[in-house]
């Protein structure tokens, strides 16, 4: 499967964003989808999961109530809505599929997007 970022961009502190990973291939429904976002300097870190059938979703606890991850099967897409951010929030960020089971451990994805950018000012 192929994965492609969009919705990056530049905002102010408090401002939102969202972002949208277009899958391409076949079997959107078979992956859990996630997003993960790398700063300068910093590991990759996990943002948020959501399960195959899309009933369950998971956050890291400084992203909970704060962002929403969806996906759209009509559209093969998966959206991370992105509310009240921080400066702390610039990043690339990331989606990731894996077959089947989720996980947090950027290692245990297959599939990566190119990354989309951004960036919160104070």
């Amino acid at each position: 499967v192929q994965l492609v970022e969009s919705g990056g961009g530049l905002v102010q502190a408090g401002g939102s964003l969202r972002l949208s990973c277009a899958a391409s291939g076949r079997s959107f429904s078979r992956y859990v989808m996630a997003w993960f976002r790398q700063a300068p300097g910093k590991e990759r870190e996990f943002v948020a999961r959501i399960t195959m059938f899309g009933g369950d979703a998971y956050y890291d606890d400084s992203m909970k109530g704060r962002f929403t991850i969806s996906r759209d099967y009509a559209r093969n897409t998966v959206y991370l809505q992105m509310n009240s951010l921080k400066p702390e929030d610039t990043a690339v960020y990331y989606c990731a599929a894996r077959s089947y089971s989720g996980s947090t451990n950027a290692a245990a994805y297959d599939y990566w997007g190119q990354g989309t950018q951004v960036t919160v000012s104070s």
